[in-house]
C-alpha cells in the first residue's frame, strides 16, 4: 500500500515496482493539486495496481482500506511538500502532514496486531521523510547522518518532524514495525512545475525572469527521482523495523549553480534567438527561513542496501529537460488550468 502514489514520487515508486517486481500496489491518493495519474505511465493500467481516491485523514476509508486490501507493507509518501506553500498557509500541512500520519498509524496498528504471527513479523510501515527536519548546515559543516538532531525551520519541515517522532513513537510504544528515511532533493520527469528545477525550466522556454532567492549560493543535495525510488524500494522491501535510512547523491548544488546549468542545457537543446539564457536570471529578496544548504552522508544506506545513486547531475538534469521538451501537452494543461505561480521554490 503506497499512499500519495500520484505524486511525484510516489508515482516514480510505483513505476519501479510494477516494471521490476511481481508486487501488487493499491495507491491510496487523495488527488491534490500536485497529483497525476498520467504520471503512473504504464502502471496505471497494470492489473497489480489499483487506485484508491482517498485522504489520508479520513480514518474510516484508512481502516477500510486495510481490511479491504489486507497488505503486507505501507509506504508513506502522502504530503504535502512545498516549502513556500507552507509559509502562505501552514494549516494544510499540520492536517495532511501530522494528523494524517497519525491516522493511518492507527489504522496500520488495528490491522497489524490482529495479524497471523508470521505476517505480523514480516509487516512494515516505511515512512518517507525529508532531510529538511534537520534544519540547515552551513559551510564546512559535515552533512547530515541518521543521528542528525532535529532543528526544522519552516512550517513544512516541522511538519515533517513531527510525523517523523510520530512513527518512532508508534515502533517504540505499541511495537508497530516502522522505517523512516530521509532524502535530499528530488528532480526528474513528472514533477509539479511549481518547484525549483522544472519551474526555471518553463519560465527559461517562455523567457520570463529566472528569480534566485539571496545571492544563490544556497546549496543542496539533487538526487535523481528513479535512484530514489530504487533505495525506498530496498528499504521496504529489506529494511529493519526500527532503523532509520539516510538517501542521497553526494551532489551538491548551489541554486545558481543549478538554474546556469538549466540554462546552458536548454541553450544546446533549444537555442534562444536572443540569447543565451542566463541573461534572464534575477536575484530577488530571500525568503523567511531559508535554510543555507542541505546535504546527506548516505553511507549507511549506500552499505546497508548495496544500493548507489547512478544518475550524475549534469546528466540526470539533461534527460529532466528533453522529457520536459517532449511532454509539453502535460505541463501546459497544469499551468493553464491549476497553476497560479507561485515563487521560486528549493524543496524536493
Amino acid at each position: 500500500m503506497i499512499t500519495g502514489g500520484c505524486g511525484f514520487i510516489g508515482s516514480a515508486v510505483i513505476r519501479h515496482l510494477v516494471a521490476t517486481t511481481d508486487h501488487s500496489v493499491v495507491n491510496i491518493d487523495k488527488m491534490t493539486y500536485a497529483a497525476s495519474e498520467d504520471a503512473l505511465d504504464a502502471a496505471r493500467a497494470s492489473p497489480r495496481h489499483t487506485l484508491i481516491r482517498a485522504d489520508i485523514s479520513d480514518a474510516e476509508a484508512m481502516r477500510n482500506a486495510f481490511t479491504t486490501y489486507q497488505p503486507d507493507l505501507i509506504m508513506h509518501l502522502a504530503a504535502e511538500s512545498h516549502v513556500d506553500r507552507s509559509i502562505d498557509g501552514p494549516r494544510d500541512f499540520i492536517d495532511t502532514n501530522v494528523t494524517g500520519t497519525f491516522v493511518l498509524l492507527e489504522a496500520a496498528r488495528a490491522y497489524w496486531s490482529k495479524l497471523p504471527a508470521d505476517r505480523k513479523a514480516t509487516f512494515r510501515f516505511h515512512h518517507i521523510s525529508t532531510d529538511e527536519v534537520f534544519g540547515a548546515l552551513e559551510a564546512g559543516d559535515p552533512p547530515f547522518t541518521e543521528t542528525t538532531p532535529y532543528d526544522p525551520r519552516s512550517p513544512y519541515s516541522a511538519s515533517k518532524a513531527a510525523s517523523d517522532h510520530l512513527v518512532r513513537a508508534w515502533h517504540h510504544t505499541y511495537g508497530l514495525p516502522t522505517i523512516v528515511s530521509n532524502t535530499t532533493n528530488n528532480y526528474g520527469p513528472w514533477q509539479f512545475p511549481e518547484k525549483l528545477i522544472p519551474l526555471v525550466l518553463l519560465n527559461a522556454l517562455d523567457a520570463k525572469p529566472l528569480p534566485v532567492y539571496g545571492d544563490g549560493s544556497n546549496m543542496r543535495d539533487w538526487l535523481y527521482v528513479d535512484d530514489h525510488a530504487q533505495a525506498l524500494a530496498l528499504i521496504a522491501l529489506n529494511g529493519i523495523s526500527g532503523a532509520t535510512y539516510a538517501i542521497g547523491a553526494r551532489q551538491p548544488r548551489t541554486n545558481l549553480d543549478v538554474v546556469t546549468t538549466i540554462c546552458r542545457i536548454l541553450d544546446q537543446l533549444r537555442p534562444d534567438p536572443a540569447g543565451p539564457r542566463t541573461r534572464l536570471i534575477r536575484f530577488v529578496t530571500d525568503r523567511p527561513g531559508h535554510d543555507f544548504r542541505y546535504e546527506i552522508d548516505p553511507t549507511k544506506s549506500e552499505t546497508a542496501l548495496h544500493w548507489h545513486a547512478t544518475h550524475n547531475f549534469e546528466d540526470g538534469l539533461a534527460r529532466t529537460i528533453a522529457w520536459y521538451l517532449n511532454h509539453e501537452p502535460w505541463w501546459q494543461s497544469i499551468r493553464t488550468a491549476r497553476y497560479t505561480g507561485h515563487r521560486l521554490g528549493t524543496a524536493a
